[in-house]
């Protein structure tokens, strides 16, 4: 191998005729294997193990001292899911001459205990006998925790799309079997509500698809100008045509302002779910500033900022950090806690920054920023 590993005088041989083990370290890089965050296993081509580091050790709780020097299946006893021994099911040494790789499977150790695996088939050419193994560990956990978000996902969306959907079934049957013994203010009403329940499951479904996106890193941003004073006032006279107090909103706006490229809809989107949380979430006046200010992203100089306050009880300051993340909820008052999450999303897709804070009334803050991202053909 041309790896050198860590390894010990077998007993009764003379130590003073045994040069003094060294540091493993990976061919040509002067890395410490001990510190590479994957356990990392060796074994040299009489299948002996010439290297297990420290991960290695976490991952099978096999101390280094007990695995140096055993056979590759003794030191680490994989199985597969249905019980076969790993090793004589590959036999890595013996097995196909144009193999070079195994790729990751998830292998349990004895106790039962997951762990993600993968192998590398070291020749010295192509059809040439195997030199050695080299095995990569992995622990499960963070595949566990992504599983587990996935299912959480899954579960909280499946809960908020039964309520509409029971809804919308209840009044929809309803009046196909008792159409005539209704009267048109009760039909209107059973409609206007199966309306409103179809607008929650498309925006329930909306919020899934986003999530997706942003998590596969394909959220896309169609750029346009946008006036962003014009968009935060459709809102506020949205809500006052809905039947909130006009007097409850605050705007300011500081001219001039730096003309702003971005997706609209993505825009609104994010102006929506900040003053919607402020308005149900928070109390007093809903203060909303429009400012100029540094661009967040390297080779601009000025950008646009919009803060939305409230005079509520704020966000606990424990609670900070965990704003932006899936399913936070500051409050009990309905919701699938997917919002912001979605909000931090379409501002980071733009080359902005979002950050949560305390009011100077004491309610909860928060400030987005964009760069003006003027298209190169304009620049």
């Amino acid at each position: 191998m041309s790896v050198a590993g860590t390894s010990t005088a077998p007993e009764g041989r003379d130590a003073r005729r045994t040069p003094a083990p060294r540091r493993p370290e990976t061919a040509g890089t002067g890395v410490d294997p001990d510190q590479l965050p994957d356990g990392l296993v060796i074994a040299d081509e009489h299948g002996r193990v010439t290297c297990f580091n420290a991960a290695a050790a976490r991952i099978t709780a096999v101390r280094p001292a007990d695995a140096l020097g055993q056979p590759l299946e003794t030191a680490l006893p994989l199985e597969d899911l249905e019980g076969r021994r790993w090793w004589q099911l590959t036999d890595p040494y013996g097995g196909l001459a144009i193999r070079v790789r195994q790729p990751e499977r998830n292998l349990l150790l004895p106790g039962g205990r997951e762990v993600l695996v993968t192998a590398r088939y070291v020749r010295d050419e192509p059809l040439a006998p195997v030199r050695g193994v080299v095995v990569s560990l992995r622990d499960t956990e963070a595949r566990r925790r992504t599983e587990r978000s996935h299912a959480e996902l899954i579960a909280t969306v499946a809960h908020e799309l039964r309520s509409p959907l029971t809804s919308v079934k209840g009044f929809t049957a309803t009046l196909l079997a008792k159409w005539e013994r209704f009267t048109d203010d009760q039909k209107r009403l059973m409609l206007e509500t199966v309306d409103a329940d179809a607008d929650r499951v498309t925006r329930l479904i909306a919020e899934l698809l986003d999530i997706s996106r942003i998590d596969s890193g394909r959220l896309e941003v169609r750029r346009q100008p946008v006036d962003i004073g014009a968009a935060v006032s459709r809102h506020i006279q949205a809500y006052v045509a809905a039947g909130q107090r006009a007097d409850r909103f605050l705007l300011r706006i500081e001219q001039p302002l730096p003309a702003l490229w971005a997706d609209p809809d993505k825009i609104d989107q994010v102006l929506s779910n900040l003053i919607e949380n402020a308005v149900r979430h928070g109390e007093g006046t809903v203060t909303i500033d429009v400012t100029p200010t540094a661009s967040p992203r390297e080779g601009e100089e000025t950008g646009t900022s919009v803060t939305v306050g409230d005079e509520g009880p704020g966000i606990p300051e424990e609670s900070m950090n965990r704003v932006f993340t899936r399913f936070w909820r500051g409050s009990k008052r309905g919701g699938t806690g997917l919002g912001l999450y979605i909000v931090k999303g379409i501002v980071e897709a733009h080359g902005g920054t979002i950050t949560v804070g305390r009011a100077a009334s004491g309610g909860a803050e928060f400030r987005f920023t964009l760069p003006v991202a003027a298209p190169a053909y304009l620049a």
